[in-house]
């Protein structure tokens, strides 16, 4: 058996991908299969036909005419705006259609099904491979869509496993495509499919590339590992029909922007969130059923994961489901701004839970909203549950059985059961409060921390773990990224008593506020914050931040946080700080580089007030950190934005406050978010928390949770200096020193010998970036350290070179965050303070207008010193005249681009040589002169030439007409579909089939040789339509 017959094609796990659906129960169809009956027009997304059968079957008793109301709702959505438009069909889809029907003279409401959850028999599965679409003047033909009752729900694109030049970011990008190109398939979508084979991810409609996630289980129970083939768990977990159908009704959101400059986003639920909300829903049900211990369980889902979003789709399944009887959910926080932040986030899905969420004033507004017959959810802080009287029992509020208390952060000094003597009184615990409010709810616990093996209360109170996610899973998933960990000088030496001693008056000093957390400055305590604050210590660590965090986003864009002990030392550091640099501060609120962000009062001291901001303005402060592209990029805190705080581009978090357990688990995941190229996020510590990390991922592990909760930063250094050698393995025989050592202007005059060496190499540029790509990422981490920065020049000329190469070589489209990357390289002070580097000047040539391959240039081109340069940059040149072409003239850019692609096919696989290869392209290059000459010799315009060759193909009617009158009918033809096109003629058969008529009579009334009369149309057709959109839009 040959090679050839042996290949992977793309064409095979496409069909790999149909036979799972085939054993899931999904009918499969081909495109262009599809009987007319099914679909008339490659116009129509939606298949009628099995829409209409859904709505009767799922609809018994409803007579034809508000069935028919329905399905017009359906086809003819009308709202401006994909994701809008999107948005109105989803609610249609879950809540089902509103109609009106008139019976006895009275008009009423009625709601008709598309979806029947209870039985997935009753719906209509259908997959359809190869299916052509045409939206406008667009045409498209995805890989696999998924029609649900006739209604596209999904699409899948695929990519060939074994391809170099395509993956799974590949699809994406086409996916992109679709959305621009094919809106009317798009605005019917819940669910979106991307995968090379090995790699592959689900996403929605409004989702960036790190926001599409792997699905690697398919039951919930069994994860695959990775490196296995992912798409098969994928296609079995997601498209099984009980699965999806709970998917696309229950574990969607579309949440609303925090401001007015923000757009809505589309949430679709990752495979940990979706099964573990189905497990609790179970546990729920369980415990609240008679007899049932009202203990539900625990759900710990690593920092970062997305628990947030896992309550809130937990919410949305016990709210619907009609054993919970119009429940009242409870969601409770131990701190006002944990409280806010939740809060925001279900109010900003509201579509979920079907209502508004409320905040509960105080008791007795928290009683009444308890005692609602028709329940709600309902946000409060534990703070509400104190006695009025120290050792008091709590009231009791209601004694409803269909209350669920969501607690968040499930921990044992809020939760628990313990009792505390104070001042001689006895005190519960909250959890004891919680039951004696309300003595026949039941409880569940989220929680981004493991609860500690000691803990016994906790368990008490919610019961055991219904679902776990850790670091190790959240990493391998790229749900989150890494974290490092870096110890910076610490002048400050404390022994373990003395640490002890401030670990326990921190407890005690915040336990139980809930407006401000003020610290109780016992004597201790204030001490140690003494020693902590001292003016000579702070301005240190300024001085050190200031220089680690400008190295870092040297080599990283993005963010970072400062943690202090008091709010004293957070004013006094910012002071430092804005001593060295003045441009970082700005009196308005709102600019400026760097904020102090706490909490206070107008008692508070004069050179704080500043810094104390209204709950309106940490708010509008919140959204500006949390925008990637405002100018804020350093905020100085004391608690506020430790925990529930979501700002994916914050990349290094520098602590100088002692800190232990959950709360310094927490507060070191904020770095821990995907964003862009961000390949891990970094805790400086100022302070000594090594062992109290040390004891963090003791209790990690011991409660079962897998993977480094840190990793040191001298592992870190070790990939740096791996990838290094990588990088100089490549280069071996290529004078690097003399780049290093020579001076700006001498760096850029040898780039073009350093990217000619790895162009003469086999995969020399393919093997280059992906090195240098690994490398970048590799040194970005620990940058700031002295290992790193003695090898920066170094990485700055691997990096100057990647670029240098791509620039000068066509080569595939870059994924955003590579491009991001290698942008932020080239302009690197370490290669030229002088400036940008230009390709062309550094080879000692004029930099082109590419439309004009002038003969001069193309001379100065062959007599260029570097020739696997030279010939990548003509490549490159040509290939861009002949995307030029494309969008002007089919016959020429059919012809040059095949000679082109033949011509650097040869060259590629080595059967010419360099030299050889250049002469073809100056050859083609030269052709491509001549061709254009020769228009205006004729005197046509552009698009006139683009007619006169597409009647020229026939090299008959060349030889019997010539030149001038095959130029003639040119501007007759170009006249003729110019008076008759039409905004979307394209699309109409009828105008098609006029315009053929009335090209066909124009080339018999010229003497058009007949032999080939019938092709020359079908071109010259072709060619229209290419200049269609440019001659509708002009005035």
């Amino acid at each position: 058996m040959s090679p050839a017959a042996l290949a992977v094609k793309e064409a095979d796990l496409e069909e790999l991908v149909l036979s799972w659906l085939r054993e899931l129960g999904w009918a499969v169809e081909n495109g262009e299969e599809l009987p007319a009956s099914e679909r008339e027009s490659e116009e129509w997304v939606v298949l009628p036909g099995r829409l209409e059968a859904a709505l009767k079957r799922l609809n018994p008793g409803v007579e034809a005419g508000p069935r028919e109301d329905a399905l017009k709702k359906v086809l003819n959505l009308d709202v401006p705006g994909l994701v809008s438009s999107n948005r109105h069909f989803h609610k249609m889809l879950v809540n089902g259609i509103e109609v009106e029907v008139v019976k006895e003279g009275q008009t009423r409401g009625l709601l008709l099904k598309l979806v029947d959850v209870d039985d997935p028999k009753n719906n209509d599965w259908l997959a359809v491979n190869q299916l052509t679409v045409i939206d406008g003047k667009n045409k498209k033909r995805p890989d696999v869509v998924l029609f649900f009752n006739g209604l596209p729900l999904a699409v899948l694109e695929l990519k060939n496993p074994v391809a170099e030049a395509a993956d799974a970011h590949d699809a994406f990008v086409q996916l992109g495509n679709y959305k621009d190109a094919i809106g009317s398939l798009m605005t019917y979508n819940e669910a979106l499919v991307v995968s090379d084979g090995l790699e592959a991810r689900l996403g929605s409609l409004t989702a960036g590339w790190e926001r599409f996630q792997p699905w690697r289980t398919a039951d919930g129970k069994k994860i695959v590992p990775r490196g296995t083939l992912e798409l098969e768990a994928l296609i079995r977990g997601v498209f099984a029909h009980a699965h999806f159908l709970q998917l696309i009704t229950g574990f969607v959101a579309f949440e609303d922007p925090t401001s007015s400059k923000g757009k809505v986003s589309k949430l679709l639920a990752t495979y940990h969130q979706f099964f573990a909300a189905r497990e609790a829903l179970d546990a729920t049900l369980k415990a609240t059923r008679p007899g049932g211990d009202r203990k539900v369980g625990v759900v710990w889902h690593t920092q970062g994961s997305g628990k947030s979003l896992t309550m809130l789709f937990y919410a949305g399944q016990v709210i619907r489901h009609a054993a919970m009887k119009n429940p009242t959910l409870l969601v409770i926080t131990d701190r006002n701004d944990l409280d806010n932040q939740l809060f925001g986030q279900f109010a900003r899905c509201r579509d979920v839970i079907r209502q508004d969420p409320v905040q509960a004033e105080d008791r007795d507004h928290l009683q009444s909203l308890l005692t609602r017959a028709g329940g709600g959810v309902v946000f409060t802080t534990i703070q509400k549950f104190l006695p009025e009287e120290r050792g008091e029992r709590f009231p009791t509020l209601s004694d409803r059985e269909n209350i669920v208390v969501i607690a968040d952060e499930a921990h044992r000094s809020q939760y628990g059961f313990r009792a505390r003597v104070t001042d001689g009184a006895i005190s519960a615990g909250f959890a004891q409060h919680l039951r004696d409010a309300l003595p026949n709810a039941s409880f569940i616990g989220f929680t981004g921390t493991p609860i500690e093996l000691t803990d016994k209360s906790t368990s008490a109170v919610f019961g055991d773990y219904i679902s776990v996610y850790d670091i190790q899973r959240a990493v391998e998933d790229k749900a989150t990224v890494p974290i490092y960990y870096e110890g910076r000088f610490a002048k400050l030496d404390l022994d373990s008593h003395g640490k002890e001693i401030i670990d326990e008056e921190f407890d005690e000093a915040t336990e139980n506020e809930e407006t401000f957390r003020k610290e109780k400055l016992k004597s201790k305590w204030a001490r140690m914050e003494a020693i902590i604050g001292a003016a000579g210590r702070i301005e240190l660590i300024a001085n050190d931040i200031v220089e680690h965090f400008e190295q870092r986003t040297d080599r990283m864009q993005g963010k970072a946080m400062i943690v202090c002990m008091s709010r004293r030392i957070c004013v006094e550091l910012y002071a430092a700080i804005r001593k060295l640099r003045p441009a970082w501060h700005d009196d308005n609120p709102f600019q400026g580089a760097m904020k102090v962000i706490m909490t206070g009062s107008s008692a508070d001291p004069k050179d704080w007030q500043p810094h104390i901001h209204s709950k309106e303005q940490l708010r509008d402060l919140a959204d500006n950190f949390k925008d990637a592209e405002h100018p804020l990029k350093l905020v100085i805190v004391r608690d506020m934005w430790l925990t529930g705080f979501d700002a994916p581009s914050v990349h290094t978090m520098y602590v100088d406050k002692p800190m232990k357990g959950h709360g310094l688990m927490q507060a070191i995941a904020r770095v821990n978010r995907v964003w862009r190229d961000k390949p891990g996020g970094l805790v400086v510590d100022y302070i000594g928390l090594a062992e109290a990390l040390q004891q963090a991922v003791k209790n990690y592990t011991g409660s079962g949770g897998k993977g480094q909760t840190t990793i040191d930063m001298a592992e870190a250094i070790a990939v740096m200096k791996e990838k290094l050698e990588i990088c100089r393995g490549i280069f071996h025989g290529f004078d690097i020193d003399a780049f290093l050592t020579g001076n700006a202007a001498k760096r850029i005059r040898m780039l073009p010998a350093a990217a000619d060496f790895i162009l003469s190499k086999k995969d020399g540029r393919d093997r280059l970036a992906n090195a240098v790509l690994a490398l970048s990422k590799a040194h970005a981490l620990c940058s700031a350290d002295p290992e790193a920065r003695a090898v920066a020049d170094e990485v700055a000329f691997f990096e100057a070179v990647k670029v240098t190469v791509v620039k000068y070589t066509l080569g595939k489209a870059k994924p955003q965050a590579e491009l991001d990357v290698a942008i932020r390289q080239i302009v690197s002070k370490a290669v030229a303070a002088e400036g940008v580097i230009d390709i062309f000047r550094a080879a000692g040539m004029s930099t082109p207008d590419i439309t004009i391959l002038s003969d001069s240039f193309l001379a100065d081109v062959k007599a260029m010193p570097h020739k696997n340069l030279a010939a990548e940059l003509l490549n490159k040149l040509l290939h861009d005249e002949v995307r030029a072409l494309r969008r002007k003239n089919l016959v020429k850019s059919d012809l040059f681009s095949s000679k082109l692609e033949q011509a650097i096919a040869r060259y590629r696989s080595r059967a010419i040589q360099t030299v050889e290869v250049i002469e073809e392209l100056l050859a083609i290059a030269k052709a491509m002169q001549e061709a254009k000459a020769q228009g205006k010799q004729l005197h046509l315009s552009e698009e006139e030439e683009a007619f006169f060759d597409a009647l020229a193909t026939n090299s008959s009617a060349v030889e019997v007409m010539g030149d001038q009158k095959l130029a003639f009918l040119a501007r007759e033809v170009a006249d003729v579909i110019r008076k008759n096109v039409s905004i979307d003629w394209t699309m109409k058969e009828q105008v098609r089939a006029k315009l053929r008529t009335a090209v066909k009579r124009k080339l018999r009334q010229h003497g058009y040789p007949p032999d080939l009369q019938e092709k020359a149309v079908e071109t010259v057709i072709r060619q229209a339509e290419l200049l269609a959109g440019t001659w509708i839009d002009a005035p």
